[in-house]
């Protein structure tokens, strides 16, 4: 198993720190918190921290300390920093590009946003990469078994639901018979009937706001995969 991506919360504020290392840790990642500029210190100079995150709750000297010591070395010499501006602040945007931060964005933030922009920086970096599957309404992280709806909410999917899902994917347009079903991706209630097939996929179906799988009468089901939207 590769080792879990690490992410460091530098000064951001409780109530964003708090969802984004929700939202991190359900994706996979382990996050490091530090609430003062030494306590970050401390934190950045064991190494191993991939992203560091500094929050707008430090003064921007802070920020650029931290950026000058331990920011700007990529790879596995140091961590990429993300830092978080007040509107307007451009001089301190710039400055803060030109010591290497890796990125730059305003407060108040969306924090799946910089989710996403903190997965940008671990693949570019080699790390691991969520396998998201794209559908009509909503994008799917099989890895970390969750399902972000267009709506901005989210669904955690069983781990019957991601092998059910894992069937499909592997074998798109083809009509997968029940016993298809039964003998890849059995049901984790081992009392289970043949007719629960129907229920099980009513369920995905609907957790994944997706009509790609269908019922094919007398024969089972198929998936047929969404057309891109560059089509």
């Amino acid at each position: 198993m590769a080792a879990r991506s690490v992410i460091a919360l530098v000064s951001v504020a409780e109530v964003v720190a708090g969802d984004l290392a929700d939202h991190l840790e359900r994706r996979g990642h382990d996050v490091r918190q530090a609430r003062q500029p030494w306590e970050a210190e401390t934190l950045l100079s064991a190494g191993g921290i991939d992203v560091a995150v500094v929050g707008d709750d430090v003064t921007q000297a802070e920020g650029r300390e931290l950026l000058r010591r331990y920011g700007g070395q990529g790879g596995e010499g140091g961590p990429d920093f993300i830092l978080i501006c007040r509107p307007r602040d451009l001089v301190d945007k710039v400055l803060a590009l030109e010591l290497g931060a890796a990125d730059v964005i305003e407060s108040p933030l969306n924090v799946r946003e910089l989710a996403a922009r903190i997965g940008g920086l671990l693949m570019r970096r080699g790390r691991a990469a969520g396998e998201l599957i794209v559908l009509e309404n909503a994008t799917v992280d099989l890895r970390s078994a969750m399902v972000m709806h267009r709506s901005g909410t989210e669904d955690q999917l069983s781990p019957g639901q991601v092998a059910l899902l894992k069937l499909f994917l592997a074998s798109p347009r083809k009509v997968l018979t029940r016993d298809d079903i039964i003998a890849a991706a059995p049901a984790e209630n081992a009392d289970a009937f043949d007719r629960s097939i129907d229920s099980r996929i009513v369920r995905l179906r609907r957790k994944l706001d997706t009509e790609t799988i269908t019922t094919v009468r007398g024969a089972g089901y198929r998936f047929d995969p969404p057309a891109s939207r560059n089509e």
